[in-house]
């Protein structure tokens, strides 16, 4: 499998979005019932997204401390980042909550920011440097 030595921007774009996803996953996690109210969210979309971003955040933090990580890896975050973003238009465009200007707000600017972040990681992953994996 190839693996990566992963640039100094893809370095920098995990653990900021490592660090942007602990903060915000803690966040919506611990005062997902204040957040509730005034987003007009519900609460538990508010914690579960919470708590899956923990362990992401975990995740990618360590990714970006590595020397060498696994390529497909790389894409998948990128990927999954993308993912994130369209899923959170769609949650708006669907019509399954019923946001307040604060929510439409909140998911539209963790939507960009999560957009920035495979932008970066993107880009970084396209300047890293390619090599075969060693047993």
């Amino acid at each position: 499998m190839l693996t990566i030595i992963p640039s100094p921007l893809l370095r920098q774009a995990l653990v900021a979005d490592a660090a942007t996803s602990a903060a915000c996953g803690l966040l919506m996690t611990l005062a997902a019932g204040p957040m509730s109210g005034a987003l007009g969210l519900p609460e538990m979309l508010l914690r579960v997204a919470g708590i899956v971003l923990v362990p992401y955040a975990a995740f990618i933090g360590w990714l970006g401390l590595r020397e060498q990580i696994q390529r497909p890896v790389a894409w998948a975050v990128v990927v999954g980042n993308a993912l994130w973003a369209a899923d959170s238009f769609l949650l708006l465009a669907s019509g399954w909550v019923e946001p307040t200007r604060a929510g439409y707000a909140f998911v539209i600017a963790q939507a960009l920011a999560v957009l920035m972040y495979a932008e970066f990681q993107y880009v970084g992953l396209r300047r890293s440097e390619v090599r075969a994996a060693t047993a």
